[in-house]
């Protein structure tokens, strides 16, 4: 008797996530270098152009120079600035250029802001602003010295009127529009506002307002104005 043998089939089923992997073996693109290369570069010029435009557009880093802004600031601190932290107003630490002074960048605090008035007493060092005498507990000294400010030759640069603006211890400035009048700390030893070739700040040469000390690392921490006034003029 004769024995029908069966047709052998294929064995064709496989594992399903096999098949998958695969597949997807298949899509992958081969690893490019150059590509890959290409991509970090991309993300680094990215990262500095973001940085460069966060630096001049938003702030940037000062190292204060000098004595003129002691005990505030002392030499080497390092200051972040910004023009974006609002209208300039009376107490802010500005940094300012100004090419008839010198090339770098100085250090002062604002005093007086556009229309106000700003008497100074050289005789007892009290500086006035609208007539309110400024509790000036920021200053290494009271504000002694006259620099430029009283020279009758300097008059017009300050729009001083020498019947009414001046007596033998004392001138009264107003502040024109789009200025400030700006002093240093250290009133004695601070070439600014008093100064003839730096007198009026056109806030449009200011760089920014100092918000935040970055260095020494034990004053670490934010700028606040501490303006205040005593009372009505003497």
């Amino acid at each position: 008797m004769a024995i029908r043998r069966k047709r052998a089939v294929p064995e064709r089923v496989r594992d399903g996530a096999e098949e998958d992997m695969t597949e997807q073996e298949k899509k992958e693109e081969p690893f490019d270098p150059q590509k890959d290369t290409y991509e970090w570069i991309h993300c680094i010029i990215v990262a500095i152009i973001a940085c460069v435009l966060l630096f001049v557009l938003a702030a940037r880093v000062i190292d204060v120079r000098g004595q003129s802004m002691e005990p505030t600031l002392h030499e080497g601190d390092k200051l972040i600035i910004t023009r974006l932290a609002g209208d300039y107003e009376n107490g802010d630490i500005v940094v300012l250029q100004k090419d008839s002074f010198k090339r770098e960048p100085i250090v002062k605090r604002v005093i007086g802001i556009a229309g106000q008035t700003v008497k100074i007493d050289f005789s007892t060092g009290t500086v006035y602003v609208d007539g309110q005498a400024l509790d000036e507990t920021y200053t290494k000294e009271r504000t002694y010295d006259r620099y430029h400010i009283m020279d009758p030759e300097y008059y017009d640069v300050y729009g001083i009127d020498p019947e009414t603006d001046v007596t033998a211890d004392t001138v009264t400035v107003t502040v024109p529009e789009g200025c400030v009048f700006v002093m240093g700390d250290n009133r004695n030893n601070s070439s600014d506002s008093r100064v003839a070739t730096i007198n009026f700040v056109d806030t449009r040469i200011i760089m920014g307002k100092a918000v935040f000390r970055i260095y020494p690392f034990n004053k670490l921490g934010a700028i606040y104005s501490p303006y205040k006034t005593e009372g009505a003029d003497g």
